[in-house]
């Protein structure tokens, strides 16, 4: 009962907060990001929340008053022969499996590579140095990471976030970008490690990672992880001031992603690889078409609309069971 009531709440907070970011027209990423955690944190709370508020929720004589009750839904049987709940639980199943092979897996295999490069890294005798580099780094308040030059003609800079952060750095990186694109590509790493110290990331995962089995959460997670770039190409441009050089180092980015037709596809991996491939590119491109828009207005606040959207939810879902 918990698991399907998880489910239908997450879907009618989905719906809700979809409307509610189009109705009121909000763009920023930080907003966008906050109304997706209702999403994910307001389904693991809602039934014993509910529970507690009437203990009479369960019984029949609500049910038969309610809005919607997803178990007579899950009782009937397609062509009388195949019933919902078998195709409900595959599909919480197929969930399962995607969070633990698309996120579990490349996470711990990512905090694994983290430590050995890390570890590397203190080896080394001391960091790469460029004085475009030195100039970014010399505006960051917090510690200073560690700058790690990878030979490499790809295209390749991503950063770890543990006690000792490190940058890396490709050599094709530092051929193939502009002065100022080098700079705002560093300073969208450097974000990436301030905010990696926020608690509140930290704890969404760990929403994440409790409702493993939601497909629901499985977007949004993903839309988070998508306003989580954003935020810090926003963080990048006020730190550089080159809003048009990090929209034309993500150009770069997205060319150098191959988009291989149907006819090259020959099994699952590829078919997975190229679905993965073709979803970055269109995230990149809305990044760009977003930094080529125009000035990044960011408002903040809305605490009012987002009271208002939660209370849309609890009421609605409340009649849900």
């Amino acid at each position: 009962m918990y698991v399907a009531q998880a489910f239908s709440h997450s879907l009618i907070a989905a719906l809700i907060v979809d409307r509610a970011i189009q109705t009121w027209k909000i763009t920023d990423p930080a907003i966008r990001q906050r109304f997706s955690l209702i999403v994910m944190v307001f389904p693991i709370f809602s039934f014993p929340l509910y529970q507690m508020i009437n203990p009479e929720r369960s019984s029949i004589f609500f049910r038969l008053e309610a809005l919607f009750d997803i178990n007579r839904w899950l009782n009937i049987e397609l062509w009388g022969k195949v019933p919902l709940n078998l195709l409900f639980t595959i599909m919480l199943v197929c969930t399962a499996l995607i969070f633990l092979l698309q996120e579990m897996i490349p996470i711990v295999r990512h905090i694994v590579m983290s430590k050995e490069f890390e570890t590397e890294k203190d080896e080394e005798e001391g960091q790469y140095e460029h004085p475009v580099i030195d100039e970014v780094l010399a505006d960051f308040c917090g510690k200073k990471p560690h700058i790690s030059l990878i030979d490499d003609d790809e295209l390749i800079i991503f950063s770890t976030t543990g006690k000792n952060p490190v940058i890396f750095l490709s050599t094709g990186l530092m051929e193939t970008l502009s002065t100022d694109e080098t700079r705002t590509a560093i300073a969208h790493e450097l974000a990436h490690i301030a905010r990696s110290k926020r608690p509140l990331l930290v704890v969404i995962y760990i929403i994440r990672v409790l409702m493993f089995f939601n497909p629901v959460v499985l977007v949004e997670f993903r839309r988070i992880v998508q306003e989580e770039e954003k935020i810090c190409d926003d963080i990048a441009v006020l730190l550089t001031g080159k809003q048009d050089a990090l929209a034309e180092t993500l150009k770069k980015f997205s060319r150098k992603i191959e988009k291989p037709g149907l006819s090259v596809v020959k099994n699952l991996s590829e078919v997975s690889a190229s679905l993965e491939d073709y979803s970055h590119s269109v995230h990149l491109q809305g990044r760009i078409n977003r930094l080529e828009s125009g000035p990044i207005q960011n408002t903040g606040g809305a605490w009012i609309r987002f009271l208002l959207t939660l209370s849309a939810i609890a009421v609605i879902n409340y009649f849900i069971v």
